[in-house]
């Protein structure tokens, strides 16, 4: 993975996150970058949906880390949030509070939605792109909960889960974008580097796949409006 300049030269694309889970994935992409993180308030506005939230939220972070860029770069940024009945349930204060997420989400279907925006440092042109996805949970028990809790995973998880915790494993089936639940969309992202002229990997669908262990039944779906036909090519199983 590349992550930082190499020789004084800095790479195209810039990562507005310092969150593991999204350095993992846009490495599928292929490409260089480098990481630029500058806090926002991410307080939630009176009234604002959750879209509006996280597509506000990405922007901000976009522009935000833009200013430490070079003119010749690309930020892309992202925003997630856990929404149960139109709430947002964001990272648990504390292991009190990431129990009684854990058991509001139990043995339902919630939502989880992530926005992105990529801006060229060069002319501010922005572009933004949101992914909502259900998430059926499992219904574990509170021994369950009580030892996930215990491991300080769920503390810096929008909803107190990672739905790729091995031993934990929350959600019961998946349909949607795996890879956004996890905090980037890569076939969003895929939509909007494109726009900016940043050739993502024709590869990335099919690394992605293969990353997660997961066979996406949407990705050709979401690539197919603005993606050439090269991009679904060695892409075995459907993965997104």
């Amino acid at each position: 993975m590349l992550e930082f300049p190499l020789m004084n030269e800095r790479p195209l694309l810039v990562l507005a996150s310092n969150s593991p889970r999204r350095k993992d994935l846009i490495a599928l992409a292929g490409l260089p970058f480098e990481i630029i993180v500058s806090n926002v308030d991410e307080t939630p506005r009176a009234n604002e949906s959750p879209r509006n939230y996280v597509v506000r939220l990405a922007e901000e972070k976009a522009r935000a880390s833009s200013l430490f860029a070079d003119a010749s770069q690309v930020v892309l940024a992202a925003d997630t949030t856990v929404v149960d009945a139109n709430a947002l349930l964001g990272k648990p204060a504390d292991p009190s509070e990431a129990k009684r997420m854990l058991r509001q989400l139990r043995g339902r279907v919630h939502q989880v939605y992530t926005g992105i925006a990529a801006l060229r440092v060069s002319d501010g042109h922005l572009v933004r792109d949101v992914c909502v996805t259900d998430v059926p949970m499992r219904d574990y028990s509170d021994a369950e909960i009580d030892n996930y809790v215990a491991t300080g995973d769920p503390l810096d998880k929008a909803g107190a889960y990672a739905i790729q915790h091995a031993q934990f494993q929350p959600v019961a089936s998946m349909a949607g974008c795996f890879a956004s639940v996890m905090g980037l969309p890569l076939c969003h992202v895929t939509r909007l580097l494109l726009q900016m002229d940043v050739l993502p990997s024709a590869e990335a669908s099919a690394a992605c796949q293969s990353f997660l262990k997961y066979e996406c039944p949407v990705f050709k779906e979401i690539l197919a409006p603005q993606v050439s036909p090269h991009f679904f090519q060695n892409g075995g199983t459907e993965g997104g």
